[in-house]
C-alpha cells in the first residue's frame, strides 16, 4: 500500500519525535514555564471564586449548568496536564539543570505538593450520577491546587517592571476573593437558618425584591463588604450561630484592615524612600550653604542643579545601584548602556574589547549647569569628556565669542590626558568649553585610563600614535621633540632589549654553570664507587691467595 521509502520516512520521523519527547524538559526559568503558570492560574481562579458561588447561590448552578460543565472539564483537563507538566520540570542540581527523567519524577512525587495535586483531579465528580448536577461542592478538592496561583504571582512579582502597583492588585484581590467567600457563606447560613426568619439573615426571597439572582449575591456582597471592613451599620445578630458568625468576621476583617494598612504603608514607603533620600541630600547642602553664608545666586543655582537631576531622573548613582552585582555582571550592564558611547571617541575606535570593557566601568556620569565651564584654556588636563546629552560651546576668553559647538556624541580633553610627548601644548587644554544649558557628560579620569592600559601595552601604543595623528592634523605636535623623544624611546629600547637579552644569557650561563657542576658530582661519586670496588676486589683476592699458599 505505501511504498518502503515512505514508510522508513515516517519511521524516522516517528522515532525523532519519541526521542524529542523523551528529552523534553521544562526549565522552571523559562518564559515558557512562565506562560504557562498563567494558563493554569486561570483555572485556580476560576475554581476559587466561581465553584464556592455555585455550591451556596444554587441558582446560578441551575440556570448555567451546560456552561459548568464546559469550564469545569476544561479546567480538570489543564489540571492534568499540569501534573505531567510538573513530572517534566526541571530543577538545578550543583548549577545545572536536571534531565533525568526518573530523577525528576522522584523529585515531584515525595512533595506534598504532588500529594496536593493528585487529590484535586481525582474525579469526585462522578457522583453526580447519583445525586444530580446541582451538587458543584462535589469538586471542592479542585481548590487544592492553589499554590500554582501563588507561584504564578510570585514569578510575576520578580518580572514587573512595576513591582508596587502589582503588588497593591494582588492584595486588592485577595481582599476581593475573601469578601466573595465570606458574602456565600453568609448566604449559605442564610439558607440554612431560613431566608427572613429573622433581622439578620437574607430577607425573603419571595420578596419580589431581593428574590433575583443578581440581588442575592449583591446584597450578600455589600454585607459582607461592611463587615470585613468593620465599618459595620448591619443587621444585628439574634442567634447564637449569628453571633459567633459575626464575631469571626469581625476578626477577620481586623486581620484585613491590619494587612492593608502594612501593606499599603511598605509599598508607599518604597516608592518614597529615593526621594526621601534624595532630599535628605538637599537639607543637608541646603544647611551647609546657610551656615557657610553662600551667596544667594549660589544657592539658587544649586537647588536648581538638584531640581533639574530630580526632574529628569538623573538623581541616582549608579555605582550605588550597581555595587550589589558581581563583577561580571555589572560589566555587561555598563557595556550595554555606555560601550556605544565610548567607541564614538576617535581615539578609541578599533580598539581591544578587553580595553574597552575596561574603560566602560571606569566612566563617571556628571551633570554641569548653564554657564559651567567644563575647562578652560591652560588648564592641566586630568579628565576626558564625553557628551551625553545637551551643548557644549567653545568660546574666547571673554566667555562670549562661540568658535565651535559641541552636541550629543562628542568627546574632549583626549589628547591631554595621553600626554603625548612634543605636544605643543603638553597636558594642559587648549580651549574654553562652557555649556550651554544643562549638560550630561561621562568623565574618564587620566589615573583611570593608564590604570587601563597598564594591562594592554599594544593598546596604548595605538592610542599615542593615534594621539599624535590627531595633533599633526591640528598642528599641535612638535615634530622634533616627537622625533626625539621617539629616538630616545627607540634607544631605551635597545638598551631595555640589550639588557633583557643580557639577563637572559645570564640566565642560561647559570643553568649550563649548574648542569656542569652537576654532571661533576656525579662523576666523582661514580669514580668513588668504582675505586670501593677495586679495593673490595683486590682484597678478596689477596685472602684467597693466602688462603692457597697455608699447607
Amino acid at each position: 500500500m505505501f511504498s518502503p521509502l515512505f514508510t522508513h520516512c515516517l519511521l524516522c520521523l516517528l522515532s525523532a519525535s519519541r526521542k524529542k519527547w523523551q528529552i523534553f524538559v521544562v526549565d522552571p526559568a523559562g518564559d515558557w514555564y512562565y506562560r504557562w503558570l498563567a494558563v493554569i492560574a486561570v483555572p485556580v481562579l476560576y475554581n476559587w471564586c466561581l465553584l464556592v458561588a455555585r455550591a451556596c447561590f444554587s441558582d446560578l448552578q441551575k440556570t448555567y449548568v451546560v456552561l459548568w460543565l464546559v469550564l469545569d472539564y476544561v479546567s480538570d483537563c489543564i489540571y492534568i496536564g499540569d501534573v505531567v507538566i510538573r513530572l517534566r520540570t526541571g530543577f538545578l542540581e550543583q548549577g545545572l539543570l536536571v534531565k533525568d527523567l526518573k530523577k525528576l519524577r522522584d523529585n515531584y512525587i515525595h512533595t506534598l505538593q504532588f500529594k496536593l495535586d493528585v487529590l484535586s483531579i481525582l474525579p469526585t465528580d462522578l457522583a453526580y450520577f447519583a445525586v444530580g448536577l446541582h451538587r458543584p461542592e462535589l469538586r471542592f478538592n479542585r481548590l487544592l491546587h492553589f499554590s500554582r496561583m501563588f507561584e504564578f504571582f510570585d514569578r510575576t512579582e520578580t518580572r514587573t517592571s512595576y513591582p508596587n502597583i502589582f503588588r497593591i492588585s494582588n492584595l486588592v484581590l485577595y481582599i476581593l476573593v475573601i469578601i466573595h467567600w465570606n458574602a456565600c457563606i453568609y448566604y449559605a447560613i442564610s439558607k440554612a437558618i431560613g431566608f427572613g426568619e429573622d433581622s439578620w439573615v437574607y430577607p425573603n426571597v419571595t420578596d419580589p425584591e431581593y428574590g433575583y439572582l443578581t440581588r442575592e449575591y449583591v446584597y450578600c456582597l455589600y454585607w459582607s463588604t461592611l463587615t470585613l471592613t468593620t465599618i459595620g451599620e448591619t443587621p444585628p445578630p439574634v442567634r447564637d450561630e449569628e453571633y459567633l458568625f459575626v464575631i469571626f468576621d469581625f476578626l477577620i476583617g481586623v486581620l484585613i484592615f491590619a494587612t492593608i494598612v502594612g501593606n499599603v504603608g511598605s509599598m508607599i514607603s518604597n516608592m518614597n524612600a529615593t526621594r526621601a533620600e534624595f532630599q535628605a541630600k538637599i537639607d543637608a547642602i541646603k544647611h551647609y550653604m546657610q551656615f557657610r553664608k553662600v551667596s544667594k545666586d549660589m544657592e539658587t543655582k544649586v537647588i536648581k542643579w538638584f531640581d533639574y537631576l530630580w526632574t529628569n531622573k538623573k538623581a541616582v548613582d549608579e555605582r550605588e545601584v550597581l555595587k550589589n552585582l558581581p563583577d561580571k555582571l555589572r560589566a555587561e550592564i555598563a557595556i550595554n548602556v555606555h560601550l556605544e558611547t565610548l567607541k564614538k571617541v576617535r581615539i578609541f575606535q578599533d580598539c581591544e574589547a578587553g580595553l574597552l570593557v575596561e574603560l566602560v566601568l571606569k566612566l563617571r556620569p556628571q551633570v554641569f549647569s548653564p554657564g559651567d565651564y567644563i575647562c578652560r584654556k591652560g588648564d592641566i588636563g586630568k579628565e576626558m569628556y564625553i557628551i551625553k546629552e545637551g551643548k557644549l560651546a567653545v568660546v574666547a576668553d571673554d566667555g562670549t565669542t562661540q568658535y565651535a559647538l559641541l552636541t550629543a556624541g562628542g568627546c574632549f580633553g583626549e589628547i591631554s590626558i595621553l600626554n603625548i610627548k612634543g605636544s605643543k601644548m603638553g597636558n594642559r587644554r587648549t580651549a574654553n568649553i562652557r555649556s550651554l544649558g544643562y549638560s550630561d557628560l561621562f568623565c574618564l579620569s587620566k589615573e583611570d585610563l593608564m590604570e587601563a592600559v597598564t594591562e594592554y601595552p599594544d593598546a596604548k601604543k595605538v592610542l599615542e600614535e593615534r594621539g599624535r595623528e590627531i595633533l599633526t592634523k591640528e598642528g599641535l605636535l612638535d615634530e622634533s621633540a616627537a622625533e626625539a623623544s621617539m629616538e630616545g624611546k627607540s634607544v631605551e629600547e635597545k638598551l631595555d632589549r640589550l639588557a633583557l637579552n643580557l639577563d637572559t644569557l645570564h640566565t642560561r650561563f647559570g643553568r649550563l654553570l649548574t648542569e656542569y657542576n652537576d654532571a661533576q658530582m656525579k662523576l666523582k661519586q661514580r669514580i668513588t664507587v668504582l675505586e670501593s670496588q677495586l679495593r673490595q676486589q683486590d682484597l678478596e683476592d689477596f685472602f684467597s691467595d693466602s688462603s692457597d699458599s697455608l699447607p
